[in-house]
Formats: C-alpha cells, structure tokens, sequence
C-alpha cells in the first residue's frame, strides 16, 4: 500500500506541472457610467459642490437561481451514488458486486478532491484554447474571503445574472465525477483496484479536464460589452466553443469521452475469463432497474440544471429529458421484441439510459419535435451498438459504455446540429453575445452545424482515446492491470477488498 501511495502522489504531481496561464475570471457585469458633470455655474456664484456618483450596485445572484443549483448538483451527485452503483452492479456477477460498488464511490471521491485541487482551475478560467490556468483557483482560492465574508461570482448564459462560484465548482465537479465512474463499467470484472485509481488521476487530468475546456468555457455573456470586442472575446474561449460546437450538458465531454476510454479501457485489459463459455448474466435485474430509475431522477439535475438559471431554457431541456427518455425506453423494448422475440428489463432500463444519454447534449438546444426524433432513434441505434457493432468491435466492454454512451453521445451531438435550427422547432442560438440577437430561420444552416458537430466530435473521440491508451500503459507498467485468473474467478470482492456483498 505504501507503494500504491507513493505511485497516487507521484502521478498527481504530474497534473500540476502543466503550464501556468492566465486566469479568466467570469465576467463582472460592467458598473453604471459615472454621471455625468453638472454645467459650469454662473460666474456671480460659486457653484456648489458636485455631488459624489455612486456607481449602481452590482447585480447579486438570484434565489431562486441558486437553490435551483444546489438541487442541481445534489441530483447530479445521486446519479453516481447510488444511481450508477446500482444500475452497474446489479448487471455483473454476485461475487464483483461490492468491487463495482466500491470503485464508483472511491472514484467518484477521488475526482471530486482532484477538481477541488486543480482540476476546476485549469478546466474554467482563461488560459489557451485547451488548458486553463494551473493556479488561479487552486484549491479554490479565490472563490470565498474570509475577511469580507464575500463570495466571487460566475457568469449565467444572461447578461447581469451571476452565480456563486462555489456553486458552478460544485455542480461541475459532479460531471466530471460520474464522467470517470462511467469508463469503469467497460473494464469490470477483472481490472485491478489499485490501476483503475492510477488511470483515473491521469485521464481525469489530460483528458476529461482539458476537454471539459474546450467545449465549455467562455468568458461569459458580462465579457461582450461592445460590438467590436465580440472576436477578441470569443478567442478567449475554449476551442470547439470558438468552432460553435453546440453541447448543453456533455454529448461530448461526458458520454464520448468516457465511452471511447472505455473501449480503449475494454481492449487493454482484455476479455473476461470464460467469456462466451460460462454464463455472465446480470446477478440482480432489480437493483439494474432501480439503478435506472433513479438516473433517470437524477438527469433532470444533469441537463436542466445545465442552464445555470430557473428559466424557460431549464423547463425546455426538463421537458426533453423527460420525454426522450419515454420515448427510447419504448423504441428500444419493441426493438428488442422484434429482433430477440422477447422484451426484457435490462433492455427497457438499457433504453432510458440511451434517451438520457442521446439527449443530453441537444436538451435546451432543441424544441420538443427534436426529443421526439432523438429519443426515438438513440433506443434503436444504441441497441444496435450493444448488438451488432459491440461483435464488429471484438472487445469485451462489459456494461457497454461505448455502445450507449459513445454511441447514444455521437447520434445526440450530431442531431443537436440538425435540430436547433428554428425551422425544425429549435431555440437557435445567439449570432454574438454583445446584441443577444438569436440567428433566423433563414441564415441557419444544418449542413453547416452539422459539420462543426461533426469535427467536435471527431476531436473529442481522437483526443480521449490517445489519452487513455497512454494512461492505461502507465497503469499497467506501475501495477498491472488485471487480477490473476484464480482471483478473477474467486471473485473481486473477496479478494481486491476482504468483503462480499452477500452473505450465503
């Protein structure tokens, strides 16, 4: 264990030796023009003294807004534990239940504490087009004084509208979380305990970090104060948010990221012993369904809460999480009937986690004929991608991350660009943050959003994946990545952690 601790601290060095860059702070909304000086008073008279200008105070975050939030990121935190505990474990065998369980908890700990360390800092404030800064908001400085009792702000998607700091770095650390703790299910089963812990401090750094940046940040709607700094402010942001690749709540940063990984993950560590010999049914259907239940609970947190304010566009993606979800659990069951004769829970439970997944990156980015398309093609095509893409691929990815969530992500980010445009019932988005003015029917091009999509997504699936072969050699040269075959088949519980989940 000494040596596992050595290895950690050593490998979280490693993340802080990335260059330092200069900090974007979220806009502060600009204060009122001093007033202007009163006329020069008749020589007769000595004029009285002007009276001081107080610059009107700046705006403060609205209530409702921030109780809104910290809903938000407590949904989004049960999506993980115990949400995707329990959708995970129930689908693998009795004797690896608690080692699934364990590695979702631990995991989900470990990338919090490394967000709150370095990760948010270098993920949201202004540095290139692929890292923030390393320092500005290590371990969170910045973000309260103790002194004052004040509180920094950050931007909203509307001008004037700020949010507490501390509450956007915590519902962010919530993504980022769930995003390491989806891989795990592509490499269950027989993966060493100590290396999944390895590999996750050095994606989460170079992958999911530097990602995070490129899609998500911007300086903030505050920063477009006039007509001719609008480029200058846009080339502040991270890269795919410049291309105008369209992601509401993480197609791309979380599903694609963490789906490809695991692919990655599922070739490295090699198949399961006994696969396509011995049965590796899920142990418990039940817990898989409630696991399901509450993901699908929890995803209002994870895309409605993505709109950073209680407002039509949260109510807009509430609504098409909803109904996509409906709408894959019910295309990927009659799928299944159709093609294996039988509709069965895990495949219904399969399908909500597919809708969730396709609509995540389209949620405030589409109008209702959008849920209805993309929910109804995510049960289908990712039922395909557990299916007949999972045997083209030849890899043992166990939970099929990549087949639902590479996949479900890929079909939702590319649908995004078809049906945002206001022709096909979508909110659009602005042509620049300094008039607020939405881009018209006429001037949206499909083709052209669809394009941008496209290489967003093909950025995203080339850069994880190099990132996770590398880290998971790392990994595998420090400690090796799998358990012996005697423990492989005893099982992950008693022997990675001295524990069983049942007692016979």
């Amino acid at each position: 264990m000494k040596k596992l601790f050595s290895i950690l601290a050593l490998l979280g060095a490693v993340g802080w030796c990335a260059p330092t860059m200069a900090q974007d702070k979220p806009a502060a909304p600009a204060a009122a023009p001093a007033a202007a000086a009163p006329a020069a008073a008749a020589p007769a008279a000595a004029a009285p003294a002007a009276p001081s200008a107080t610059p009107a105070p700046a705006p403060t975050p609205n209530k409702g807004d921030v109780a809104w939030m910290l809903t938000s990121t407590a949904l989004v935190l049960m999506m993980s534990v115990p949400a995707l505990a329990l959708f995970y474990g129930g689908l693998v065998r009795s004797k690896n239940m608690l080692s699934v369980l364990m590695q979702v908890f631990v995991v989900f700990s470990l990338v919090t504490v490394l967000w709150s360390i370095y990760g948010y800092s270098m993920a949201f404030t202004e540095g290139n087009s692929y890292f923030g800064s390393l320092t500005e908001r290590l371990f969170l400085k910045g973000t309260f004084d103790s002194t004052k009792g004040e509180f920094s702000m950050a931007a909203t998607f509307s001008k004037g509208t700020p949010l507490y700091e501390l509450v956007y770095v915590a519902f962010q650390a919530t993504f980022a979380a769930i995003t390491c703790c989806l891989i795990l299910g592509s490499i269950v089963e027989r993966v060493k305990f100590s290396a999944v812990l390895i590999f996750i401090v050095l994606w989460f750094t170079f992958s999911y970090v530097p990602v995070a940046h490129m899609v998500w940040f911007w300086p903030g709607p505050d920063a477009y104060t006039a007509a001719n700094v609008v480029d200058a402010t846009n080339a502040k942001a991270g890269l795919l948010w410049q291309w105008g690749a369209l992601d509401f709540a993480g197609g791309t940063v979380v599903h694609i990221n963490s789906g490809v990984a695991g692919l990655v993950g599922a070739y490295l560590v090699g198949k399961r012993v006994g696969l396509g010999k011995e049965a590796m049914t899920p142990h418990n259907v039940t817990m898989t369904m409630i696991g399901a239940a509450l993901l699908w609970t929890g995803w209002f947190g994870f895309n409605a809460g993505s709109a950073l304010e209680a407002n039509g566009s949260a109510a807009l993606a509430f609504m098409n999480t909803y109904l996509a979800t409906a709408c894959a659990v019910l295309s990927w069951m009659f799928g299944e009937w159709v093609f294996k004769g039988k509709p069965s829970m895990v495949g219904a439970a399969s399908g909500a986690v597919a809708g969730l997944v396709a609509i995540t990156p389209a949620a405030g980015n589409v109008g209702i004929p959008g849920a209805f398309v993309i929910g109804l093609s995510a049960g289908l095509v990712c039922l395909w991608g557990v299916n007949g893409l999972k045997k083209l691929l030849g890899a043992d990815d166990a939970l099929d991350v990549f087949g639902v969530h590479a996949v479900g992500g890929i079909l939702g980010a590319l649908l995004t660009g078809v049906f945002n445009a206001p022709q096909l019932g979508g909110p659009s988005f602005p042509v620049d943050w300094f008039t607020g003015k939405i881009t018209p029917a006429a001037d949206y091009s499909i083709l052209g959003q669809l394009w941008i999509q496209a290489k967003a997504v093909g950025v995203v699936f080339v850069w994880t994946g190099v990132v996770a072969f590398i880290s998971f050699k790392i990994a595998d040269l420090l400690v090796g990545l799998r358990v012996t075959e005697e423990e492989e088949r005893e099982g992950l519980d008693i022997n990675s952690h001295g524990e069983t989940a049942y007692h016979m």
